[in-house]
């Protein structure tokens, strides 16, 4: 495997962790923490194991506009 698919998976192994224990814990907004972890863990799977890395700016663009106005959006129903 190489050193990025690895990285990668630790990064999402923390940020897993890390949504768990404010999910555990009552924190003060901890729906929009929990919604912003997910969208790293959507860009890093994204970005390295669909290889919209290698992909056209464009798509680039269109996916980082996208889960940054669902995050938006969702942040002001919760």
């Amino acid at each position: 495997m190489k050193k990025s698919f690895i990285y990668t998976l630790i990064a999402l192994v923390v940020l897993t962790v890390s949504t768990a224990f404010v999910a555990k814990h009552t924190i003060k907004n901890a729906g929009i923490i929990i919604l912003i972890l997910s969208a790293f863990k959507f860009l890093l799977v994204a970005f390295e194991f669909m290889e919209v890395k290698k992909a056209h700016a464009f798509w680039k663009t269109i996916l980082i506009i996208y889960i940054t106005l669902f995050v938006t959006i969702m942040s002001f129903i919760i």
